[in-house]
């Protein structure tokens, strides 16, 4: 596999990328390119002549199944990450039914999904209308707070509580009539005490891991609470392989439905992904029920990756190991240095946020054989 190379690809960025997430993907794509005995390239020169295969490690899921293609990304087995049909399929969006089924949508949306996800999601409608997020706003509200949530932020940045249909009015004027048209806009019933895990797969070569875990919230430089890490169990093989550890109920019920989303899928037959994440969110609603529903999903590469690598690694290292548990830390400001048996991804002054450490810890996880 000499002539056999993995690059990054950086499709759809148009716009600035922090140098600690350039770094890190850098780091994830090497770490890759060594699992699978291939050479690493760096950033992918459509100019440049690889006379074997070539592994992508783009920055975003992939739009486009016929640009994919071209490409030469054919499938799964060609990139860490997904390819999606069209540019909602990688959205939050999918995960809610329209306000009405014959409401406006964008060409390709799919009815079905949503009915076969609906027990695995919380209460909520996806909009593409001032219109029809009133009407959505009008339902939701009887029962409680609404989350209004943008379908491209992440780490819940944008997102807000809407108490009243004036708060409703007043939020929709800050937003773009034509971004709204375009790609939509989450309106969702409100939980509080929440607790929000992962659950995910990656495929890489003949490797699969399958996991759950959580994440860890941290400050930043600028006092803001942001994503700290993720604690995960991650298993050799698939979710069958998953759901025969001991399992807690309320994570047993988490795994459960991100498999029903993951398997909902299928409606979407162009689409591929090696790289599966889901979060599913845990909390009571303004009724006081307790309920649990998958809010989101990642076919690119994400927080959680260099503890998804990192089992991959110990997998690939020890053909016996079935269990471990792998945490990622992103660590602000001042720090320690991380622990001797650390992956460092990242440990410097990010020109935007400041000092950060990044850095990937595994570890045994019970009887992990």
């Amino acid at each position: 596999m000499a002539d056999d190379v993995v690059v990054e690809y950086s499709p759809q960025d148009g716009g600035f990328v922090d140098m600690h997430e350039r770094i890190t993907r850098a780091a994830v794509a090497k770490r890759l390119a060594a699992l699978m005995g291939f050479d690493y390239a760096g950033e992918y020169d459509q100019s440049s002549l690889h006379p074997g295969r070539i592994y992508f490690v783009p920055s975003n899921t992939l739009v486009g199944i016929k640009q994919a293609a071209q490409l030469g990304i054919t499938g799964e087995r060609d990139l860490f990450g997904g390819a999606v049909p069209y540019p909602f399929v990688a959205t939050k969006i999918i995960t809610h039914p329209l306000v009405e089924h014959n409401a406006s949508a964008p060409r390709g949306w799919s009815n079905s999904f949503a009915r076969r996800v609906q027990s695995a999601v919380l209460q909520g409608y996806s909009v593409f209308t001032e219109d029809q997020a009133y009407a959505a706003g009008e339902r939701l509200l009887k029962d409680g707070p609404a989350r209004l949530k943008p379908v491209h932020a992440t780490a819940g940045r944008g997102q807000r509580v809407i108490r009243s249909l004036s708060e409703l009015v007043e939020a929709l004027t800050r937003i773009d009539p034509t971004e709204l048209l375009h790609s939509g806009l989450v309106l969702e019933e409100n939980l509080t005490a929440v607790t929000t895990y992962s659950v995910g797969q990656v495929r890489v070569v003949d490797l699969t891991a399958t996991y759950y875990g959580s994440q860890r919230l941290t400050t930043d430089n600028a006092g803001d609470e942001v994503y700290g890490g993720s604690d995960l169990v991650v298993v050799r093989g698939d979710f069958d392989a998953l759901v025969r550890l001991p399992l807690t109920e309320s994570i047993r019920i988490a795994v459960g439905q991100a498999r029903v989303y993951d398997a909902a899928t299928s409606v979407f037959p162009e689409m591929f992904a090696s790289r599966r994440n889901y979060d599913v969110a845990q909390g009571t609603n303004a009724r006081g029920q307790w309920r649990s529903g998958v809010l989101e999903q990642s076919w690119r590469m994400g927080g959680a990756t260099g503890a998804e690598i990192a089992a991959l690694e110990a997998f690939r290292a020890d053909p016996a190991l079935q269990v471990v548990r792998a945490s990622t830390y992103e660590v602000y400001g001042e720090s320690q240095a991380p622990p001797p048996q650390a992956t460092v991804y990242f440990r410097g002054t990010d020109d935007r946020v400041g000092l950060l450490t990044k850095y990937v810890v595994v570890e045994a996880h019970g009887d992990t054989r």
